[in-house]
């Protein structure tokens, strides 16, 4: 017998996964405008470059205020609160950092990749009842060896960030896989 706190906590979840689904297809559709953008015009440390890259860690912050206030019962709190934490962090050493020359901007980049990587795979793990998560377990896994590589590439002469807009795009990817999925299940669901 279902009572009205089994209601109320299945609507809530299924709300949560709802405003989950549109944040990754939003998340989905940055990530892919933001890396053709970086593509377009960072073939050097420049404003429009600078601008780009403080851009996506204080969207990621956004991102994960967003999670926490529409995910409802699905939310890790800690974890999001953490996330936030990092991508503000990010966004002040990219702007130090971008006066100091693209190894630099490298060596924060990947330090980010590496922690939002792990913090996006214990999120992914905690919601994994959720569905549609392996795409965010694989892409918090991927995040923290692009990372690396972008730590490691910061000390030798590459000064491209190509590779950060695929990355960008790869991440894109994974939340669109993400949100299909939780779409798929909830039209099996309903």
């Amino acid at each position: 017998m279902s009572t009205s706190v089994d209601t109320v906590a299945a609507v809530d979840a299924t709300s949560g996964t709802r405003g989950l689904r549109n944040l990754y297809y939003v998340r989905f559709g940055f990530a892919i405008v933001w890396a053709a953008l970086v593509a377009l015009v960072a073939s050097t440390l420049n404003p429009a470059t600078i601008g780009l890259l403080v851009i996506y860690p204080l969207f990621d912050a956004a991102a994960a205020v967003i999670d926490f206030r529409t995910s409802g019962a699905t939310r890790p709190r800690t974890p999001l609160y953490v996330n936030v934490a990092l991508s503000l962090l990010t966004f002040f050493a990219l702007a130090v950092a971008a006066t100091s020359g693209v190894p630099n901007v490298l060596r924060v980049w990947g330090a980010w990749a590496v922690t939002a990587g792990i913090v996006q795979l214990i999120v992914a793990i905690l919601r994994y009842r959720l569905g549609g998560q392996w795409a965010m377990i694989l892409s918090g896994a991927i995040s923290t060896l692009a990372g690396t590589s972008f730590i490691v590439r910061a000390g030798g002469h590459d000064t491209s960030f190509t590779t950060i807009a695929g990355y960008a795009t790869l991440g894109g990817v994974f939340f669109l896989v993400s949100a299909i999925r939780l779409h798929r299940r909830a039209a099996r669901t309903a």
